[in-house]
């Protein structure tokens, strides 16, 4: 009987139990024109078997023996078995994150453990216990450089991915933060001169993402003596975990936004996934989420307990530092696993295997008659291609080589027009690089 509807008579028990006359009475106070006026056009309801049915059917639908070029964001990467096998024990897998400490010293060692190697990877003194996404921890990280300054002024490299941008906006639309956005060079890095000029007084905080949605990487230390010669906080922002792996850590900035899905966890349509938020030490105060931390009983054992919870849900709304945020604990885990299965060696090496194959696909498809690279800076796995024609029209083709090509950023960017997002990463086989190369060429060659 748990999933199926509660019947009349049990609705009636509720309503009793209420003092509510009935369901509609509940949703007086909603205005009749903003109610739903007739049932939802939704399917009839299907029986266990119809439903297996369906879901075989949608599965295969799912057509193998694709390559992609496509990254934004989220990025196909190696993982291991053993990664799920752990997840999917029984004191891992919950319904919803355990934090009791008498019951669950496992889950706060390892997310513990999850800072201490965020903490490494990005040069900062202190990180939570993960976050919803990127795009959110970015913007709670604007909101965090609100109140650590007072000040009531973001400025915004344009080169942030355009989502972050989104969520950016919507999060701050109705709070008086005034979001200022800088553009980009012909490196593809944000344009330092504009940025310099733009900083001033009014600042909280300045945010660039290195490697940027066009995969160019920032100079994060100069960006950082920008921003706190005028009394601002930098933040960095990081969709490409990997890169980390050869890259300098943004040790400069204050505070570090990162998502953390390229280590373990599948691109699985968009998520779930995690992110975290890592700053100094002397803002921790400010921090949204959770902080795990270790100590030690009465007897000198040592035990983990959660330090600091500042979400609504643990203290009162006017001292909490968001109301939103949460704790990816499960992908959090993934992360962990995977980050100690490949150890700081397997990191760089992994890195230097995106690095390598990406610089391969470039100069094989800078090759082709009239396509060249968009942009000359230093870049990791990703890069911009501009084409003589539609990129919309080049990927439509591709599909039929059974290839998914790279991301049209037009629809972001109104002037870069017939501009496409490549990505690769050590999952992308020579053989799978140059057969697109052909293809591309292929499709460049026949008349429009």
């Amino acid at each position: 009987m748990r999933y199926l509807p509660k019947s009349t008579a049990e609705r009636r028990e509720m309503l009793d139990a209420i003092g509510a006359e009935s369901i509609e009475s509940l949703f007086a106070s909603i205005p009749e024109s903003f109610r739903l006026q007739a049932p939802l056009n939704l399917p009839a309801s299907m029986s266990e078997q119809e439903i297996i049915e369906y879901f075989r059917a949608r599965a295969a639908e799912n057509s193998g023996g694709y390559t992609s070029f496509l990254g934004a964001g989220v990025y196909s990467h190696l993982r291991s078995v053993v990664t799920d096998s752990l997840i999917q024990r029984g004191e891992f897998l919950t319904s919803y994150t355990p934090y009791q400490a008498e019951i669950s010293q496992g889950t706060l060692q390892a997310i513990f453990e999850f800072q201490t190697l965020m903490c490494q990877l990005t040069g900062m003194e202190v990180a939570n216990a993960s976050m919803w996404d990127g795009s959110t921890a970015t913007t709670e990280a604007v909101l965090m450089a609100e109140r650590l300054t007072g000040r009531d002024r973001v400025v915004v490299a344009r080169s942030l991915h355009p989502e972050y941008r989104q969520v950016l906006d919507a999060y701050t639309r109705n709070l008086g933060l005034r979001i200022d956005e800088i553009g980009f060079t012909t490196t593809g890095q944000v344009d330092v001169r504009r940025l310099e000029s733009a900083i001033n007084s009014d600042t909280a905080a300045v945010v660039v993402q290195s490697p940027n949605f066009f995969g160019g990487l920032e100079e994060i230390p100069y960006l950082a003596s920008l921003a706190h010669a005028k009394g601002a906080l930098l933040i960095v922002a990081i969709a490409e975990g990997v890169s980390l792996g050869a890259v300098r850590p943004p040790a400069e900035a204050d505070i570090v936004a990162m998502e953390a899905q390229s280590f373990g966890l599948p691109q699985s349509y968009g998520g779930p996934y995690a992110a975290v938020i890592a700053t100094r030490e002397k803002f921790v105060r400010q921090m949204p989420g959770r902080l795990a931390g270790e100590t030690v009983d009465s007897a000198g054992k040592r035990g983990y307990v959660l330090t600091l919870a500042t979400r609504e849900q643990h203290i009162r709304r006017e001292k909490a530092t968001s109301n939103i945020c949460t704790n990816q604990a499960l992908c959090a885990l993934a992360a962990n696993i995977h980050l100690c299965l490949l150890g700081k060696e397997g990191l760089k090496e992994l890195a230097a295997q995106n690095i390598a194959k990406a610089r391969f696909a470039l100069d094989a498809i800078e090759q082709i008659r009239g396509v060249r690279r968009a942009f000359t800076g230093p870049f990791f796995n990703e890069f911009v291609v501009e084409f003589p024609r539609s990129v919309k029209m080049v990927n439509a083709e591709l599909l039929k080589y059974k290839i998914i090509g790279p991301l049209s950023i037009g629809s972001y960017y109104a002037d870069l027009t017939k501009r496409g997002l490549f990505c690769v990463t050590e999952t992308t086989s020579r053989a799978e690089i140059e057969r697109m190369v052909e293809a591309v060429r292929e499709i460049l060659s026949k008349p429009i």
